[in-house]
This record gives structure tokens, sequence and C-alpha cells, in this order.
């Protein structure tokens, strides 16, 4: 197994495997009233067996070449992750996505982990764009596109039903030119 450190803070990204089931369960029973509030991811594992599941159908699809899912771990303990939801390498389009528990929101881990699975993406995977959606209510998930580089194309209005209440979903991305342009900048930046 492989870790990429994302920083000097103990933060790691991972693959995160269907053998993390108990670790995965326990994360999300430490935040799942706060990462559910503006997206299901997690909701319906609520046992060994259903987190288990979970973890097993996102094996299954980076099998497939359609999605893929990390886990951000903190200090040896799972608080997060970035996945790939979907991932179409025929189209070159993906889009991208977070979650994670409220003792691991402000450190920047989610535009970490994310960096480095966009630049995996476009460069070894030779994406062209990578897309990310946020009910525009998801004001943290918003700040992260933003923090990315990414433009905001457009908001989907209403048409996200969540918890009896349609939400505008709001679609940002980010090109594969752009995003090179924006880190060789930063790279330049740095000398």
């Amino acid at each position: 197994m492989y870790a990429i450190p994302l920083g000097d803070d103990g933060a790691e990204l991972r693959p995160l495997e269907t053998w993390h089931a108990e670790e995965f369960l326990a994360h999300l029973d430490r935040g799942r009233e706060f990462i559910n509030e503006h997206v299901p991811f997690g909701s319906r594992a609520t046992d060994l067996d259903s987190a288990r599941a979970l973890l097993r159908s996102y094996a299954d699809r980076h099998a497939a070449d359609t999605g893929f899912l990390h886990g951000l771990w903190l200090d040896g303990t799972l608080v997060g992750g970035v996945l790939f939801p979907d991932f179409d390498a025929a189209t070159g389009v993906c889009e991208i996505g977070c979650w994670l528990e409220p003792a691991a929101t402000g450190r920047g881990l989610v535009a970490r982990g994310a960096r480095v699975l966009i630049d995996w993406a476009f460069d070894r995977r030779g994406m062209h764009r990578v897309e990310w959606h946020a009910s525009a209510a998801n004001l943290p998930s918003v700040n992260a596109a933003r923090r990315l580089g990414m433009t905001l194309e457009g908001v989907r209005r209403e048409s996200f039903p969540y918890r009896g209440v349609r939400q505008d979903m709001e679609v940002w991305s980010v090109l594969a030119p752009e995003w090179r342009a924006a880190r060789d900048r930063g790279a330049a930046a740095e000398r």
C-alpha cells in the first residue's frame, strides 16, 4: 500500500480499500451528521457490512476505471477523503468530490488531496476536464472548488433533491491547460 504525504502535519492520501471497512465506519460515525448535511455520501454505510459494500462498490469502479476513492489520514486516523465518483477516460472528463469529518476541517486537507488527484488525472491519465459539483448551500465545498482555481460554469437550479428539499447544484470545472498554467505560475512564484 502506498501513502502520499500531504505536508509536514502528518496528513496523507491513501487508497481507501475494502479492508478499511471498520476504520471507515468509525470515521463515518464520528462525522455522520456533519458529512451528511449536504451530501448523502456514506449515509447507507451504517454497519460493517454496508460500509464494506460501499468500499467494494468503489473497488469495482476502480477495476472498471470509472471511479476512484482515496482516504485522507491525519496522524494515522482516517478523517475524510477525496474521490472521483465519475471517471470517463474515453471522453477525458471526470468529477472529483470530497468529504470530511468536523475535526479535520480548516486544515486544507481537501485542497491538498484534490490537487494530487487532479495532477494525476491530467498528467498520468490524459484527462481534459475535471468537474466539481456542489450544493450551493454547501459553502465549504464551494470554497474548496474556488481554492482549487476552478471556474463556476453555472447553477443547475433545484436539480438535486436531498432531505426533502430541491438543492441548487453548482458546477465548477478546470481544464488541463488551465491547471498546468496555474501550477507552472505557482512553481515559478516559489523560486
